[in-house]
């Protein structure tokens, strides 16, 4: 696909500034507005209210309605000029990704989140009745978005909550405020175009540490679900409120000797680079049986992988893009292999994607998940220690692990051991959340609450209805 830069650089800033005119203090002479701006609160509270309002008006609306504004949702999404605006300032805004690959994972929010057919209805029929048990909103879900996937969270969030009957109060990543803002105004104008009730989703305009702490403890917030680190995870879970959280991973890949070398080292080089491997599902270390760990290197190279052989340099590279307390530095997550390499004064082109090295198995870029295309290969005996050293640097996050291999057991194995939420066989990462895979998609993949790849019914209730003595016809 030809983009111009140029046009689409003008066409966020102009959709931007007139969203921040938008949310601006208007003087007593000013026309009349939309209340909220659509969606866009000064407080949170406000932004809260607004939403508990909606919340009853959604409640006794049709199914039928429901799908219909979660249709709207992704035709405004789909929309190129929006599509093109949000992927574009998601990467400018935030530092983080790829503008092409925000493109795919934006188009896969809005194409494969479930909607209302989500919400099967279970019916249990005897001699004494017919009782029905459904999946009934939670009322208003507060939801905190990441900094690697602002719109993409907002977009599934958005479709998943609503069509589940509930509203949604967005606490997004200070760093997309803009980006954020800018979905949020979108959505809503197409929720108003299809008839919905306002402020089906709303947020603040200045997002803050404070202003999430307000959502957490507000009484009409019903439900709370955290995208991002183990921090905001905890702090979620212990709000007494019911919780979804979709925390940290560090994903490993193991290579058997039965793998299509080939084949695996292109997939391990097209997952670890999606959107510069800020998908927390993206592959982040791998563990190679010894035999083929030379030719699958070699492939890996093939397929635009930059290896670093010299010890003193894979030093120099953890320093560079690690911070003092052993995390990764916030200016490099997200960043391509390129721009990490230059800073190491090592030029490249731009077919480079991934950077490789050898490691031992306690070396600090295997055991910390970075969030950068930086992918440490470690040797191993044979296929047990591999798959036992996967299961030592996945942490016991249970979120995501890929093997490649044609031994049926050592994939059950690895699959028993790990207990992933996602396990990925002979495919890249991203096959596990519907892109060249099959299922549905979500950016919010809850492995610490038990939920996994979230839906609509992850936002609902089970609720049961029972008509005794009645409707039984068999």
């Amino acid at each position: 696909m030809e983009i111009d830069v140029n046009v689409i650089e003008k066409m966020v800033r102009k959709a931007v500034a007139e969203v921040t005119a938008e949310s601006a203090p208007k003087t007593c002479c000013a026309a009349p507005v939309k209340q909220g701006n659509y969606g866009i609160f000064e407080t949170m509270n406000d932004a809260i209210e607004a939403s508990a309002a909606a919340q009853k008006k959604l409640l006794f609306s049709k199914m039928e309605e429901r799908q219909k504004y979660c249709d709207a949702i992704r035709a405004a999404v789909l929309d190129k000029q929006n599509m093109e605006m949000i992927s574009m300032l998601s990467v400018e805004e935030t530092g983080i990704g790829r503008y092409e690959h925000k493109l795919i994972k934006n188009r896969l929010a809005a194409v494969k989140t479930p909607g209302t057919e989500d919400l099967i209805t279970e019916a249990i029929t005897g001699d004494h009745g017919l009782t029905l048990i459904e999946y009934c909103p939670f009322g208003v879900i507060g939801a905190i978005t990441p900094t690697t996937n602002p719109t993409e969270t907002i977009i599934c969030n958005s479709i998943s909550m609503i069509a589940g009957g509930n509203t949604v109060v967005f606490s997004p990543h200070p760093r997309a405020t803009k980006v954020s803002h800018l979905l949020v105004n979108i959505l809503n104008k197409a929720l108003e175009a299809a008839g919905a009730p306002d402020n089906l989703i709303t947020t603040v305009r200045e997002p803050s540490i404070e202003n999430t702490n307000i959502m957490c403890e507000h009484p009409k917030v019903r439900m709370l679900v955290a995208t991002g680190g183990p921090a905001i995870v905890k702090k979620v879970m212990s709000t007494g409120k019911k919780a979804i959280g979709a925390g940290a991973g560090n994903p490993p890949v193991v290579v058997d000797e039965t793998a299509d070398i080939e084949k695996a080292a292109k997939d391990i080089v097209d997952g670890c680079s999606f959107d510069n491997n800020v998908p927390c599902i993206a592959e982040k270390e791998v563990f190679a049986v010894d035999s083929i760990t030379d030719y699958l290197i070699h492939c890996m190279k093939q397929n635009g992988a930059y290896e670093i052989t010299d010890r003193d340099l894979i030093e120099r590279l953890d320093a560079l893009v690690t911070n003092e307390k052993g995390k990764p530095k916030v200016e490099f997550v997200g960043k391509s292999a390129k721009y990490i390499l230059d800073k190491l004064g090592i030029t490249v082109g731009d077919d480079i994607r991934v950077i490789i090295m050898e490691a031992k198995k306690d070396h600090h870029l295997v055991t910390e998940e970075m969030m950068m295309p930086i992918l440490p290969i470690v040797r191993c005996r044979d296929v047990d220690e591999a798959i036992d050293e996967a299961y030592i640097a996945e942490h016991g996050n249970r979120h995501t692990a890929m093997m490649h291999s044609k031994n049926v057991d050592k994939l059950t194995r690895m699959a028993k051991l790990l207990e992933t939420t996602i396990f990925v066989k002979n495919n890249p990462s991203y096959a596990g959340i519907g892109v060249g895979g099959e299922g549905h998609t979500t950016f919010t993949i809850a492995g610490p609450t038990g939920e996994g790849l979230t839906s609509a019914r992850s936002f609902c209730r089970k609720r049961r209805c029972v008509l005794s003595d009645a409707l039984h016809i068999r």
